[in-house]
């Protein structure tokens, strides 16, 4: 079972996304996602199974130029995982289509995404949902 997440689900959400984006913590992330979902133009998605929560999925809108793209708003998957032991059962691709189904609703005709140069499981993700790759970057820093 899918379903969208709203503010009543932040705790939830915030457990599953740690597993993710471990440089931050739970509360931040309850934080950060009240916020979002607070502004609108986002959603959030859960996956159940057993109603155990297993994954989730974070889409947006997004008006500024997104690489690769002629069009905006533009859907774009801001982030997505599914618990170890529960992957290769399609779940991340239901919940793709999920995200692209509202971003859809919502007046999009494209939608994007983008991972880290160095994570090969979402870049195999991404080319296994139909993702077209539209650049590469490296950024550079240095301190002064």
């Amino acid at each position: 079972m899918i379903q969208k997440a709203g503010k009543g689900e932040l705790e939830i959400l915030a457990n599953l996304a740690i597993l993710m984006w471990d440089s931050t913590s739970v509360n931040e992330l309850i934080a950060d996602f009240s916020e979002i979902i607070s502004k609108g133009k986002s959603q959030f998605f859960l996956k159940y199974e057993n109603d155990i929560p297993i994954g989730f999925a974070q889409c947006q809108l997004r008006y500024d130029y997104v690489e690769g793209t002629t069009m905006s708003p533009v859907g774009y998957l801001e982030g997505i995982f599914i618990k170890e032991e529960y992957r290769n059962k399609g779940y991340a691709k239901e919940l793709l289509a999920e995200c692209e189904a509202w971003a859809r609703d919502n007046g999009c005709k494209e939608f994007a995404s983008d991972c880290e140069i160095n994570n090969t499981d979402s870049f195999h993700f991404h080319k296994a949902m139909n993702f077209t790759e539209a650049n590469r970057i490296i950024c550079f820093t240095k301190a002064l």
